[in-house]
């Protein structure tokens, strides 16, 4: 156990004595009536979304926390990730993912290399979340074409809008983890001085090795390789190479007046993490040995110097948050910036560069928001982007690029009696230059979405969506043509690849009561020149060889949630909730690879006022809707639990939980992982955090 881990597990230990403050990302309930801030410029609640859209906070937030922003959001309603080890892993919405899902920090992009790459981590710390929202459907409108799959916003407070409940808002969180040796803490505070509020947060998180309850190959991956399955296949073990640590500090200030505010924020993020799953270029790969896997040592934040490839990010971000009210036909005004500078190194072994990612870019966004005339209103918006990219070293598979994107965009909804109707609609340039060749491409992109429900009764409400958006190809797709040595591929773009086009349709059933209630969502997409990787069957530098094509493909499934109370023993009411979805996805041709298969979460709740318990079952159904030389995947059930305690009345701020992952210590592997054949996901996990607010 590291120096670091032993000096939290022993502040642990004292914090009860002490009432040191919570943390500010478990204060927010989940509640029906949250606006979803993310979804449109014009306020609506959750519960008034027309389509698909979902928030995590609260308790809920802290029992799902994990290191990313990928594994914190899996087990949301249309949500996977793509489970790249313990250091990087980016959410996957109903079987889209890359540069087709934008994260967001406070509705301004992660300006970073993540969506380059599923080895490449998120600049963003979940563990200063005070919620995260996650939307699909017309709020792409609002971000532009790179969000076309969906939407993930991450609201952390950085730039206070309003004032603290007193003049000092202080917020603590710690943790630990027994996978792999894990510990982290977390603090905020908040500062009133007059009109002005300070604010200051800080995380710092250390993780070794993980646990896995099997050997790291899979069946399907040793029989592909013509091997037999060893002996010791269930044995646990250490997974070589998969630590990380992150530390990330923030300070921000603003001024709100009666009108409104303007605030300002200074963020830097790193991150050191190891790339499980022996990924390396071949000369280094021959001095791996097998007998590693025998190997149980932990990370004593020295992994680096032991070899293996590993990842050092550092990212540097200014942002400024302003909104204004007014009295005339324009009821406000609001405008969202950042700035970032970001660099990723990628080390083959101690000392030994391989390649280095860098990406300077900002994004401006300003709303006007029309005042309501009658059963109308509006909203009208402008965003500008600019990044510029480059790979340097020996897996530099893209040429360094200059990406602008330019969109304008409207809102509108109208209320007629017991349903309302809204439409949206963007035009956007994307221009795209090839620093290396000199190649410019430019796309004029214009997308429409409407849609409209209807309060059928007072607890039933139908609505629907649809919708037709244009995307462009991203400077991967386009300009590629290298070693991707993380996916074991060699990338070859396209320059001559046109936008692609998507026509869908989403419907929405609700059924809402005060004991119980029901969510459907079902949707269908066809897309045209929808843009997507194929291996050749042809092999460059030792690497098979993959082509960026476009091809016709669709995408349709369905997510349909429900909760009901069921009875109150003692002093507890007991609950059930439950959730099922599935997407399939495939063109003319065939399947599309990594794919989400069929899941299901069912969980039970027993809830007092001090003490809240939850034991829950998630099952993943086997995947067997392939593309070529995709391998199958095995169905796989889990078994969680968790324990709240809130501290009595005088001290009740004061929370400690407990949570057991994978009780059953049961072999996991997730289809959407690049690294699913060779990384599982990690054994049993008991967890522990306290958390208080002052």
């Amino acid at each position: 156990m590291s120096r670091f881990t032993t000096r939290l597990l022993a502040t642990a230990l004292t914090l009860p004595i002490i009432s040191l403050p919570t943390f500010a990302v478990a204060q927010v309930s989940p509640d029906e009536d949250v606006i979803i801030v993310t979804a449109s410029p014009l306020s609506r609640s959750l519960d008034e979304a027309i389509t698909g859209q979902s928030v995590l906070s609260g308790d809920e937030l802290e029992d799902r926390l994990a290191a990313t922003i990928g594994e914190t959001l899996k087990l949301e309603p249309g949500v996977s990730s793509t489970s790249f080890g313990a250091g990087a892993s980016r959410p996957i919405i109903r079987g889209q993912g890359g540069d087709r899902v934008r994260i967001l920090t406070n509705g301004i992009g992660s300006i970073d290399a993540s969506s380059a790459s599923p080895d490449h981590a998120v600049a963003v710390e979940p563990a200063q979340a005070e919620r995260i929202e996650v939307v699909r459907g017309a709020a792409i409108l609002r971000y532009g074409s790179s969000g076309a799959g969906g939407i993930v916003n991450v609201i952390d407070g950085r730039i206070p809008s309003e004032f603290p409940d007193g003049n000092t808002d202080v917020a603590i969180r710690i943790g630990a983890s027994s996978v792999d040796s894990g510990a982290e803490a977390a603090a905020s505070i908040n500062q009133r001085a007059g009109n002005v509020v300070f604010h200051l947060d800080a995380t710092r998180r250390e993780a070794g090795d993980y646990r896995i309850p099997v050997e790291g190959e899979s069946r399907a991956q040793l029989a592909e390789e013509g091997e037999e399955v060893p002996e010791d296949f269930n044995e646990n073990r250490r997974l070589e190479n998969s630590f990380a640590e992150s530390d990330s500090v923030t300070g921000g200030v603003s001024y709100i007046g009666e009108r409104g505010f303007i605030g300002f924020a200074l963020h830097n993020f790193n991150s050191t993490y190891g790339i499980p799953g022996g990924h390396g270029h071949e000369e280094e790969e021959e001095d791996h040995d097998d007998d590693h896997e025998e190997e149980d040592h932990e990370h004593e934040g020295e992994d680096e110097e032991e070899g293996g490839v590993f990842i050092k990010l550092d990212q540097t971000r200014f942002d400024v948050n302003a909104g204004l009210n007014f009295d005339g036909p324009i009821e406000r005004v609001q405008v969202f910036g950042g700035y970032a500078d970001y660099t990723h190194t990628e080390f083959e072994g101690p000392g030994e560069i391989g390649t280095i990612f860098a990406n300077e870019g900002f994004e401006l966004r300003a709303e006007a928001i029309q005042a309501q005339r009658g059963n109308w209103t509006a909203a009208y918006g402008a965003q500008y982007r600019e990044r510029d990219f480059s790979a340097i070293g020996e897996e530099a598979f893209v040429p360094p690029s200059n990406t602008q994107q330019f969109g304008i965009y409207t809102f509108h909804e109208v209320e007629i009696g017991n349903g309302h109707l809204e439409g949206a609609a963007r035009f956007e340039r994307t221009d795209q230059e090839n620093q290396t060749s000199g190649i410019d491409k430019s796309f004029d992109l214009v997308s429409l979405s409407g849609g409209g429900d209807v309060h059928l009764t007072d607890t039933v409400r139908l609505g629907g969506t649809v919708f037709r958006t244009e995307r462009a190809p991203t400077t991967e797709e386009l300009f590629s043509n290298g070693p991707h040595i993380a996916t074991n591929q060699f990338e070859i773009g396209d320059a001559t690849l046109t936008k692609e086009v998507s026509t869908g349709i989403e419907g929405a059933f609700r059924h809402r009561a005060d004991t119980h209630n029901l969510t459907l969502n079902v949707f269908y997409t066809d897309y045209k020149d929808y843009i997507f990787e194929v291996q050749t069957g042809e092999e460059e530098d030792g690497l098979p060889a993959f082509q960026y094509i476009a091809a016709d493909a669709e995408f349709y499934g369905f997510e349909a949630a429900g909760e009901t109370d069921i009875t109150t023993i003692g002093s507890f009411d007991l609950s059930a909730d439950s959730l099922v979805e599935k997407v399939r996805a495939k063109t003319a041709s065939g399947n599309l690879p990594r794919i989400p298969p069929l899941s299901v979460l069912t969980g039970l709740e027993a809830e007092s006022d001090r003490l809240k318990l939850r034991a829950e079952w998630e099952y993943v159904a086997k995947a067997n809707d392939l593309s070529a030389f995709e391998l199958p995947t095995e169905d796989y059930n889990l078994v969680n639990a968790f324990a709240t305690w809130k501290a009595p009345a005088g001290a009740e701020n004061v929370q400690l939980r407990l949570s057991v992952m994978n009780i059953l210590d049961k072999e996991a592997r997730q289809h959407t992982s690049f690294l699913k054949d060779l990384v599982p996901l990690p054994g049993r996990n008991v967890r522990f955090s306290i958390s208080a607010k002052l």
